[in-house]
């Protein structure tokens, strides 16, 4: 019992020794504390000053700018899309400026799926790897798309990289099988039979309701007739 006593009067001297060195610690230095406290203060006030007064206004400037492009895209206007028409700002006008909002990151995804569709597929590329998102839908869509470009210019390798990555980010319904399946499809005119119908089998196996699903059996006749 005396033993323990003892342990804890040492614990209870070590941790007022301590307490006392961070008081005279605090005292010594107390200039610089404050001065740094004051920065921190000071960096945070400009961060949320830029971000109310700077920033969310220009945000709502460049989403009200970009409506027409958006529109024109989904007419598949895709050249008045990138471009704009004399009036009304193109994709490439709110990338250049409103470049720090998240506006002219998703008019970087909307370039690029225009290129993608202009047959422009080195700016598609551009454009894509420039894009930066982490929406469940978004970003196997994104990879999807560099994958498309990547085989229009004849680069199957890499193209059959980006669908494998499309389809392994997210598992859904919307997304995954349609990678699933085209680079079953990319697989199979490389004469990789048998991963192009393995593929094919786990596409009908996991993703029986999709439209890729609901077509993967004359795909795995085909491959199998090719493999006997």
């Amino acid at each position: 019992m005396a033993k323990k006593k003892a342990q804890h009067g040492d614990n209870l001297e070590e941790l007022e020794s301590a307490l006392t060195k961070t008081e005279q610690f605090i005292e010594d230095n107390q200039k610089t504390i404050t001065y740094i406290v004051g920065a921190i203060v000071l960096v945070v006030a400009a961060y949320l000053g830029f971000n109310k007064f700077y920033l969310q206004p220009k945000e709502k400037e460049a989403l009200s700018q970009m409506f027409m492009a958006v529109d024109y895209f989904e007419k598949d206007s895709f050249n008045l899309a990138v471009n704009g028409d004399g009036n009304y700002l193109g994709f490439l006008d709110i990338i250049d400026d409103y470049g720090i909002t998240k506006s002219a990151n998703r008019a970087k995804y909307y370039t690029g799926i225009s290129y993608l569709n202009l047959g422009q597929y080195q700016d598609a590329l551009e454009y894509l790897n420039d894009f930066e998102t982490k929406d469940l839908l978004l970003e196997p869509i994104t990879e999807g798309a560099k994958g498309d470009a990547y085989l229009e210019l004849g680069e199957n390798d890499r193209a059959l990289k980006q669908y494998k990555k499309a389809y392994q980010l997210t598992d859904n319904e919307l997304t995954t099988p349609v990678y699933m399946m085209k680079a079953a499809n990319l697989l199979e005119s490389m004469d990789e039979l048998e991963d192009a119908l393995s593929l094919y089998k786990n596409i009908k196996e996991k993703y029986p309701k999709s439209n890729e699903g609901m077509e993967a059996d004359r795909y795995i006749a085909r491959v199998e007739v090719k493999l006997s």
